[in-house]
This record gives structure tokens, sequence and C-alpha cells, in this order.
């Protein structure tokens, strides 16, 4: 029987750990993450389905100690798998398999490698992106391609709902690129990194939104920080002011240096730098649920209010 060490966290590590137990796989070991109570975990996890199937778990904090290794070792893994775990692994670690290391990654490397590449593709409005089985080297993303699976972006996805469907990709590009990956016979093709680049993560103050930027960027911005992440934002007189779903609207509006948030009829209505017109479906003020009456009452029936 085909031997694994899984280093494995969110809903990506939980489809392709089905996965693999689901196509024979002896998981001899789980390596995730304690999940962090400052974060929102709005995802599935790893070790309870590892507890299901009574797979041993570990969540060390340095996966590369000497200790884990040794452990790891001593299990003489035929392959180490890495789904969306958040930690690289080094050469020792990478070492103990005895027929190669692959991580899943969320986009169609090479573009997109690093962290957050949903997320980043959303914001730069890509029109699709997948996920990529590749073999692991010392270098994040790096390694040559087994297979990879692409997925629609559509106008107005949010991350989340692209993020649904990279899982649904990662298992398939798990499940089919497994019998290959067992019997020797899958081909590795070697990445043209120039074809992409390296992005790092987001931080809080990443999600400040610019509203010297155009439309079609601020809407794209929105919907890859809406929820489950933090959302895009601008600080006012009144409170933070989060935008959570916004829609482009065929219409003409103001040119300007900086966007501006309004009341238009029913609506909350933003124009933006480059003239476009993005109408607020969803937003908050302080906290609160931002509609036009509240705004009304923070800032006047005629006002604008610069982001």
């Amino acid at each position: 029987m085909t031997r694994a060490v899984v280093f494995a966290y969110h809903d990506v590590g939980v489809r392709c750990l089905k996965t693999l137990i689901g196509a024979g796989v002896e998981v001899a070991l789980v390596v995730t993450h304690e999940d962090n109570p400052a974060e929102n975990i709005w995802f599935d996890s790893v070790a309870g389905v590892a507890a299901d199937f009574d797979i041993p778990v570990i969540t060390p904090e340095d996966p590369n100690a000497e200790t884990v290794v040794a452990q790891i070792r001593a299990l003489a893994p035929d392959f180490l798998f890495s789904f969306y775990y958040r930690k690289m692994l080094k050469a020792p670690l990478l070492a103990c398999a005895a027929r190669g290391a692959y991580n899943m990654h969320g986009s169609l490397l090479p573009k997109y490698r690093g962290r957050v590449p949903i997320n980043w593709a959303v914001i730069h409005g890509e029109t699709e992106t997948g996920a990529t089985l590749h073999q692991m080297n010392v270098k994040p993303d790096n390694g040559p391609l087994v297979d990879q699976f692409a997925v629609p972006i559509l106008p107005d996805d949010t991350a989340a709902e692209v993020f649904d469907k990279v899982v649904v990709a990662a298992e398939i590009v798990l499940a089919r690129s497994l019998p290959r990956l067992i019997d020797g016979t899958a081909t590795l093709t070697q990445q043209d990194l120039s074809l992409g680049a390296y992005f790092g993560g987001r931080g809080p103050e990443d999600g400040r939104l610019d509203g010297r930027q155009s439309a079609q960027a601020l809407h794209n911005f929105v919907r890859a920080l809406s929820h489950p992440y933090p959302g895009a934002f601008a600080d006012t007189p009144a409170g933070r002011l989060v935008l959570w779903k916004t829609r482009r609207l065929d219409v003409a509006g103001r040119q300007a240096d900086r966007a501006c948030l309004s009341i238009d009829g029913p609506h909350l209505r933003l124009d933006c730098a480059d003239g476009g017109v993005l109408r607020i479906l969803d937003a908050d003020l302080d906290g609160s649920p931002l509609d036009t009456a509240r705004f009304a009452a923070c800032f006047g029936e005629r006002a604008s209010l610069p982001i």
C-alpha cells in the first residue's frame, strides 16, 4: 500500500485528505495547525477529518524541527503532500519521502505564486484561476507541475465564491493525478517562471480603499475582500466604512480626483475617479449596516463622502 504523510489545513486540506483516503492511500500522519482564536475560522477542520479516520495528528510550531523530521522519517512515507499548509517545508523534511513531495496550490502556476493567490487573482480582475499540483523544492511554488485544472472567475464573484470552485478543482487534480504518481507514470513539466510572479501575504492595512482607482479596480478590490475576509474599508469622521458588495452601473458618473459616496434614490452610489459608477449593495459604518437613511443622518441628504 502507498503510504503518505500529509501537511494540510483549510478546506483544500480537508477535501484533498479525503481524496487520498478514498483512493486507498495509507495516511500515516497528518500535520496541521492549531486554530488561532483571533482568526475567523470559517473553514472545515483537517484535524477533525483525521480523527474520524483514526489518523494520528500533530500540530508542531515548527514542522522542520529535528524531532518532527525524525518522526516523519521513521514512518518511511512514499509521498509527502502539502495541501494549504501554511509553512514552508525545508529540504531535510522533503527528503523523507522516497517518491517525492507534492503541493497543491490555488492558482494556475506559474501565475500567482506565493500567498493568498485567489484574493490576488480577483483583485487583478482575472477571468480564471484554478488549482495546480506540483513537486515541492526549497523555493515556494517553484517545482515542476504534475497537473492543473482551471475554473472561471465571473465578473461579480467574490474571493470566497472563487475559493469554493478552487476546492473542487484541487480535488479533481489530485484524484486524476494519484494513479500516475503511484504507478510512476506521472510526467512533470518545468515551470516557466517568467510567465507569472510571486505575491506576498496581505495584512489588515492592505484592505484600505484607494479612491484614486477606477470603478473596475474598486469593484474587484471589494469582492476580493468580502466575507469571510475583513472587507475593503475607508476611515470617515463617523467611523470605519466597510464595503462588502458592489455592482458596476452602465452610466457615466462625475470624474474627480477621488471617489465619492452619495445617496442616489433608494441606493448608495460611489462615483469613481475615472467616471465609472458603483452601486453599493452592502456596507457597514462603524460596525453597523449603512443604508441611505443612516448615511443622511451621518453626512446629510446631499453629502458626498470622499473615499
